[in-house]
């Protein structure tokens, strides 16, 4: 967990402007693995805790905007970043904000950036995953349009990213036919916590040994209840699916703003 592994928030940059080259790093990083064990649980119990609670000032900002937020984690490489670009080019028309997470560089802001799309970079070092006051931290800088949707690239890591909500409304998995068919036995916890999987890269299946109805059959073993999409960033293949799936999603964030308003009225 990541009180152990060496995330530090002292490590997170938010870069606003995705041309700027300078990244400094003044704090040094211990990583000490000497601590007892109940003293390890109880730190995990409390950053957990204190995550859920900022996670809930998020949600609620994102709520009073009638914002979709949506959490898109996967592998490195999986194609989030291309599922993106896509995505914003051929929905000219909803309004998109993008959170871009990584531990270096500015090339997936870069590549949003290109598309007219407003981005954020976050920087975050040693760290392995976004939390949700990097979030809070990010949507200060990123001020989205109200009634749109905001996607937060979360760094490519399956692990860590399950258990740190960020206030989103659904969390997306990202899993490429290149990665394996047992991807979602091996990181049940990510798949447990996703609402929507996408097997991205179907392009790709005449040429790689994976098998597209075991990987469904193990993502439901793992959680019943998920949706599954496939589709191919690069070819456009399965898209209108996952726009409908937006858009419905979309359609039952405004509906719940519109009731909210109605019974505080």
């Amino acid at each position: 967990m990541c009180a152990t592994c060496g995330c530090g928030r002292d490590s997170t940059a938010v870069i606003t402007e995705p041309h700027v080259h300078e990244h400094e790093h003044d704090h040094p990083h211990h990583h000490e693995h000497d601590h007892p064990a109940t003293e390890t649980v109880i730190l995990e119990q409390q950053v957990l805790a204190k995550n859920d609670e900022l996670a809930q000032r998020n949600r609620r900002w994102f709520a009073e905007r009638e914002i979709l937020a949506l959490n898109l984690t996967s592998s490195p490489g999986a194609g989030k970043t291309t599922l993106l670009e896509r995505t914003i080019r051929e929905c000219p028309d909803l309004p998109i904000g993008v959170i871009e997470g990584d531990q270096e560089t500015l090339l997936d802001a870069r590549r949003i950036e290109s598309t007219g799309c407003p981005v954020v970079q976050l920087n975050t070092g040693a760290g392995c995953h976004l939390d949700a006051e990097m979030t809070w931290n990010a949507l200060e800088a990123l001020n989205p349009p109200e009634r749109g949707v905001v996607f937060i690239e979360n760094v490519g890591n399956l692990v860590c990213p399950a258990l740190f909500d960020l206030g989103e409304q659904a969390k997306v998995v990202i899993v490429s036919v290149t990665e394996g068919t047992d991807k979602p036995l091996k990181y049940p916890h990510m798949f447990a916590a996703a609402e929507l999987v996408l097997i991205n890269k179907i392009d790709l299946l005449p040429y790689v040994d994976f098998d597209l109805d075991q990987c469904v059959r193990y993502a439901r073993t793992t959680n019943p209840g998920v949706e599954l999409l496939t589709l191919s960033a690069t070819t456009g293949e399965g898209f209108g699916e996952w726009y409908e799936w937006l858009g419905e999603r979309r359609r039952s964030t405004l509906e719940r703003a519109i009731e909210v308003t109605s019974q505080q009225a």
